[in-house]
């Protein structure tokens, strides 16, 4: 007879990126059926780059977003591929690729390419499909006998397919909904403003005089690419500690300059700090990190987001009164000091795993 743990289990992964595949993975091994639904048109959730952001509105204020990926052109890992990849699945040096121990970022989606094809994930996944929905079909119900229904659209046909599921796997990451300051004049202000979101590449600020908000990570990449481009460069940052590398290229770059934070923007382009210098600026390039965002999820209440956290959550996965049939992996997120030049994007409790029973149903 088979246990209740052991009957299989109509599952829903919703992202077809690290979280989602490993997720993915594990549920099939233990004899679930899985569909993984995946809004772009390949695996690989943030590593999957997009060079083509144009579509995408500048400050993400959208709902559901064009542009998933928030990674730019020159991104490189600040991990070594050592601790990478999954435990039974190295992220090995392969001859004719990015050999070097801290790779770009292709590199990382070659590999979970690699890991997707070799335990034949692909056959599970619907591409092209976003999530719009995903509700309880009877509030009544709780745990284990709840079941969800999950409203996705194919991104091609147009067509909208309902369906229901006993269990449904939040795997949609928490880099790409952009998290943006509250400034005096950021609505009146006419010249233009972006995050970081849709940046890419330095070329497209030649000869501007641009302003970064935000000296951490992306801010301080992003400012150190544009010294050889723009023709001024304003950090702004709630501190003027900054790392010893930053402070090197300051030094040699009279361009590039830090100061403490905004106070109001005007119509008229000037950007004004709160010690009362102000420069007269082209371009504001909003690097103030992401918030969590789920717009197709209704728990009736019982799951939010507030201050930037995600909960209630039981060991960052489970919501105990929607437990187990409603998960969410790759929540934690952990930002690590490091030398500039180098972006970690790190899928806490993801990367280092071989098998987790997190997973089970």
């Amino acid at each position: 007879m088979v246990s209740e743990r052991n009957q299989s289990k109509q599952v829903c992964v919703i992202g077809a990126g690290p979280s989602g595949l490993v997720a993915a993975r594990e549920l099939r091994k233990e004899g679930h059926s899985v569909v993984v639904m995946e809004q772009n048109h390949d695996i690989g959730g943030q590593w999957l780059y997009e060079p083509k952001v144009e579509g995408e509105e500048a400050l993400g204020k959208s709902t559901f977003l064009k542009v998933h990926s928030s990674i730019y052109d020159s991104l490189r890992l600040f991990s070594p591929r050592e601790i990478m990849g999954f435990s039974d699945f190295p992220f090995v040096v392969k001859k004719g690729r990015d050999m070097r121990r801290f790779p770009g970022h292709r590199e990382l989606l070659l590999y979970l390419q690699d890991f997707c094809e070799w335990f034949g994930l692909r056959e599970m996944i619907r591409f092209k499909t976003r999530v719009e929905y995903v509700g309880m079909l009877d509030s009544d119900q709780v745990g284990r006998d709840l079941k969800w229904v999950v409203k996705s659209r194919d991104m091609e046909s147009e067509k909208v397919v309902e369906e229901v599921f006993d269990a449904v796997v939040v795997a949609t990451g928490h880099y790409s909904k952009p998290r943006l300051p509250s400034i005096k004049g950021m609505d009146i202000w006419k010249r233009k403003q972006m995050h970081s979101h849709i940046y890419r590449d330095p070329e497209p600020f030649r000869k501007e005089v641009v302003v970064v908000v935000g000296n951490s990570l992306s801010g301080q990449d992003i400012s150190m690419e544009l010294v050889d481009v723009a023709k001024e460069i304003h950090l702004s940052a709630k501190s003027l500690e900054i790392s010893e590398g930053l402070s090197k290229v300051i030094s040699k770059h009279d361009s590039l300059h830090l100061h403490l934070e905004i106070e109001s923007l005007h119509e008229d382009g000037r950007v004004v700090f709160v010690d009362g210098s102000w420069v007269m600026a082209d371009t504001i390039i909003y690097c103030t990190g992401y918030s969590y965002a789920f717009p197709f999820l209704d728990t009736k209440g019982i799951v939010g987001v507030d201050d930037d956290r995600v909960g209630p959550l039981y060991e960052h996965t489970f919501p105990p009164s929607l437990a187990p049939s409603l998960s969410f992996v790759g929540i934690p997120r952990k930002v690590k000091k490091r030398n500039p030049h180098y972006l970690f994007l790190e899928y806490s409790l993801l990367m280092n795993i071989k098998k987790c029973n997190v997973y089970y149903i």
